[in-house]
């Protein structure tokens, strides 16, 4: 009876303790995380953000019926680093960094590494002693109850869509692609990701099939066997207002560092783009010259030949266009077919990447004759394959010191950090839509407002902005607004999509404004708005402010400017707004004075510049 009573005792003892875990924390404390029977509940400011329900991987022999041993004491990270593009050149970031212990009903061991940052957390999987294992599956699961306001994307290989506001999670697919912004409760904001995507990984996307407020992350066409070591890619959950999540550098913080030692010849820069106003003018030489001679005209660094440049017309080649580029003082970048998606119908180049052998002798022969970069389009998916093939594409890129752009594929997840000479990342509905379907002109002013504080967030984002003219489909967005999207939306190769003669029409400002414009930052600040309505942000090259805004509503709004932050001298502040009258698109102002407000038309804009 007594070892009976002291066997119940110490049960009893044990479930008071797991009753009442410790709770972790953030370095500021504002982030919390406290263990449930199965999972996590987040709150911010003492304010439940999210629950996360379930957690747990699976294999084919291990990971069923997890229990949670205990949670070690914080381990203090603090750290800096150096980013080639981006919101920030140098960020830094610190963590309170936790090991959740689990055993499995066999007794197998899982950890779940738990780190709380300022900003967010971010959390992975890790797993030892795997022996020839098939990995099943993942269980981590957000809840977002119906009714929260949340910005999502219905998911798609090319993440080529919207993000529309909406309170439910019900929808004709149940499939979700990342990033997913929520505002659980009135000015605070949760934007979930992942990031880290390295060999033996898939990425991952969310669903929600079984429970419309239940999302699953679900890795993509997981069929890895795995032994000895093993971790997932970082789970995140950006936390904060608005400013927090939109400066955040979270994606990049846990990314692995740079494996890239030489990264002198990795430089950002503009682009002249031909293909949204020629769709197939990359097989003809004439008009790709009008591309160079307007990169040379505005100073721009490089002009990209799309695809088809393989089946040049009436005799020339890639190699004359590449001549007549560098006679100009243009750097050329060419583009590729993945063949691993689009291929039958597709244009060409293909099958020139895919085999390693093949890959070396391409971008060699592309090193060979002075072509700075390549855009690689049309990508299968998340897929680990897929993924390991990006991989191999940026190291061979980096041997031969190539930039990459990559088209028709996943959003960035870090690594701009990891593979330096990766620029940027379409996965985006961007202007190039304006060429396929009627659907942006009238949702792209909404659409711009919103991206952001949506995709943009994790990373460089190729929308190919700033158009004055049309394309197949108009657009009913301002001069205005498009100029400050080159500000707004950050891309370490920025691609004007307008014609030669658009840009070279308009006041000798706005073509100094291009001239000069930066494709990386030193700084990025938020300063207003509110997804979908409005946007304002403030970005640092150096010495001098470019302070942008948009109206993404089709009616005049009153944008008001809080820029106590700028320095308190300005000797030369030039402003671009909405034309105040009829006969021009412009209303240009120079001086010393910035506004405390500025109105806009209906899907209107601005653009100021701040030198110190």
């Amino acid at each position: 009876m007594k070892r009976t009573f002291s066997t119940l005792l110490s049960l009893a003892l044990a479930l008071a303790t797991w009753a009442a875990p410790d709770t972790m924390q953030s370095p500021n404390g504002k982030i919390s995380l406290t263990p449930t029977d199965h999972g996590y509940t987040i709150r911010y400011e003492g304010k439940t953000v999210m629950d996360i329900p379930e957690v747990g991987i699976t294999t084919s022999t291990r990971g069923q019926g997890l229990r949670l041993q205990d949670i070690s004491k914080p381990r203090r990270i603090k750290a800096k680093y150096t980013m080639l593009t981006g919101k920030c050149l140098r960020p830094t970031n610190e963590a309170c960094e936790y090991t959740c212990n689990y055993r499995d009903q066999s007794g197998k061991p899982l950890q779940l590494v738990m780190r709380l940052y300022n900003d967010g957390i971010a959390f992975r999987y890790e797993m030892q002693g795997l022996q020839d294992e098939l990995l099943t599956g993942e269980q981590t699961t957000y809840c977002i109850p119906e009714g929260t306001r949340r910005w999502m994307q219905e998911w798609s290989e090319a993440y080529e869509g919207f993000f529309p506001m909406s309170i439910t999670g019900k929808a004709r697919r149940q499939h979700w692609g990342y990033p997913a912004l929520l505002e659980p409760s009135d000015g605070v904001f949760a934007l979930i990701t992942e990031a880290n995507i390295e060999r033996r990984q898939s990425a991952s996307s969310l669903r929600n099939e079984q429970s419309a407020d239940l999302f699953r992350v679900c890795p993509d066409k997981n069929e890895l066997r795995l032994s000895g070591q093993w971790h997932t890619p970082w789970r995140l959950v950006i936390i904060g207002r608005l400013a927090d999540v939109v400066e955040s550098t979270l994606v990049t913080d846990v990314a692995e560092p740079s494996r890239t030692k030489d990264t002198k010849w990795i430089m950002p820069g503009v682009v002249s783009w031909i293909y949204w106003a020629h769709n197939h003018g990359s097989n003809d030489l004439n008009i790709i010259k009008q591309y160079i001679d307007m990169a040379a005209t505005l100073k721009l660094p490089y002009m990209l030949i799309d695809a088809e440049w393989d089946e040049m017309k009436d005799g020339k080649s890639i190699e004359d266009a590449i001549r007549y580029a560098h006679d100009r003082g243009v750097r050329p970048m060419i583009w590729y077919n993945s063949s691993t998606a689009w291929i039958n119908g597709a244009p060409g180049p293909k099958y020139r990447l895919n085999k390693p052998e093949d890959r070396e002798r391409e971008f060699a022969w592309c090193e060979k004759l002075g072509v700075a970069g390549v855009k690689i389009d049309f990508f299968a998916g998340d897929t680990q394959a897929t993924m390991d093939y990006c991989i191999d594409l940026l190291e061979c890129a980096a041997r031969h010191h190539l930039l990459v752009n990559f088209h028709g594929a996943t959003i960035p997840r870090g690594w701009q950090r990891t593979y330096p000479n990766l620029m940027s990342t379409e996965g985006v509905y961007g202007a190039e839509w304006y060429n396929n379907l009627p659907v942006l002109t009238n949702r792209a002013a909404s659409h711009n407002a919103t991206l952001p504080f949506t995709r943009n967030v994790v990373g460089p984002m190729d929308y190919t902005p700033c158009t004055f003219s049309d394309s197949q489909h108009p657009h009913i967005t301002t001069h205005a607004h498009e100029l400050a999207l080159t500000v707004l939306f950050e891309s370490g190769l920025q691609h004007l999509a307008d014609r030669p003669e658009s840009y070279l029409a308009q006041p000798q400002q706005v073509q100094q404004f291009l001239s000069r414009l930066p494709s990386v930052w030193d700084e990025t600040r938020f300063v207003d708005g509110y997804p979908g309505k409005s946007v304002i942000m403030a970005r640092r090259s150096g010495t001098t402010w470019y302070v942008a805004g948009i109206n993404g509503l089709d009616e005049a709004a009153n944008l008001k400017l809080s820029l106590d932050f700028l320095p308190k001298k300005h000797n030369h502040v030039v402003t671009f707004f909405d034309s105040s009258h009829g006969d021009s698109p412009w209303t240009i102002r120079q001086g010393t004075t910035l506004p405390t407000a500025v109105h806009c038309k209906p899907r209107g804009g601005f653009v100021i510049v701040i030198k110190a």
